[in-house]
């Protein structure tokens, strides 16, 4: 469904600013809470928390993030659920969210209507209230960034920091052809398997894979080691050639260290246990510079997704 209306009677321009803000609340229906609590005010009022907080914010833009082959519901829920992975990178559950929008005046209202509609079901089915936002206008865009703000989903946040030299490195699901397959919009962020893997005093380092493997995973590598990758190991999508796998980006899984002292044995039982229809591999270890064993890949020979790049890889 193409977002830019043939005619101005269907496009948001009919409305003007007000009734769209109207329609919003309309189509957020019960995702939205009434002001002070959601959409209504200046700002809105969200219950004091205890103990620290988690934020995070993501964009998605038409021609970058989406085109007219994706349906507009399923642009909106991608919107919270590339929010909600980095969350659970982190180990995080949501508490709150707020939507800011850029559009052309030409932009459809049905094709808007949908893709708030398809928020709406998407927070509601993650317990994410939508508390307020704003709308601006900018000729011949259409964007939408929404702030996410969370809380540990247990004792513990993990970060991108602590792995050490000979930790394993797993990821979750699999990796490439992210968008031919249409996985970009069709995935599930790893929620409950990030405050699982949070719960693990084994589990260093996390992060979420939306850049691609190889560019992610030289967050996770501290200083004085180097990732030495398994090829055959990496948990490759249909028809995913090993560039692919690790320089698509898109994939939204999770990819962490594991402490050497850990027994892998027992570690992947409990995951089965926990996690029965989610894929977890070990992918290679962390190895001091120059000791990458024979056959072992460098994922530094790719580059993944880097925004502003000129020649870049997505």
């Amino acid at each position: 469904m193409h977002p830019f209306a043939s005619r101005p009677a269907d496009s948001v321009s009919a409305l003007g600013e007000e009734r769209l803000i109207a329609a919003i609340r309309r189509w957020l229906g019960s995702a939205s809470p009434r002001a002070p609590f959601g959409i209504g005010d200046d700002c809105a009022v969200l219950p004091a928390q205890r103990g620290r907080q988690l934020i995070t914010v993501d964009p998605v833009i038409h021609g970058r993030h989406f085109d007219s082959g994706v349906p507009p519901r399923a642009v909106g829920a991608k919107l919270l659920k590339r929010n909600l992975s980095d969350l659970a990178a982190m180990g995080g559950r949501p508490t709150a969210a707020v939507l800011a929008l850029t559009l052309d005046a030409r932009v459809s209202r049905r094709w808007l209507e949908q893709f708030y509609r398809g928020l709406a079901a998407c927070a509601r089915q993650y317990g994410v209230p939508i508390v307020g936002g704003d709308v601006a206008q900018a000729n011949g865009v259409l964007a939408a960034s929404l702030t996410l703000l969370g809380v540990p989903a247990g004792q513990r946040i993990v970060t991108r920091t602590g792995a050490r030299r000979g930790d394993a490195l797993y990821v979750t699901g699999q990796l490439g052809r992210s968008r031919p397959s249409a996985h970009h919009y069709r995935f599930t962020p790893r929620l409950a398997e990030g405050a699982w893997l949070a719960r693990q005093p084994a589990v260093r380092a996390m992060m979420d894979v939306s850049d691609g493997l190889a560019k992610d995973l030289r967050a996770l590598v501290p200083a004085g080691a180097v990732a030495a990758l398994d090829p055959a190991a990496l948990p490759r999508r249909a028809g995913a050639s090993l560039a692919a796998a690790c320089g698509d980006g898109e994939d939204y899984e999770l990819v962490f260290a594991l402490a050497a002292q850990a027994d892998p044995a027992a570690f992947a039982r409990a995951w089965r246990r926990a996690f029965p229809r989610t894929r977890l591999t070990c992918i290679g270890r962390l190895v001091a510079p120059g000791r990458r064993p024979p056959g072992s890949l460098d994922p530094a020979r790719y580059r993944g997704y880097e925004h502003l790049r000129r020649g870049r890889t997505a």
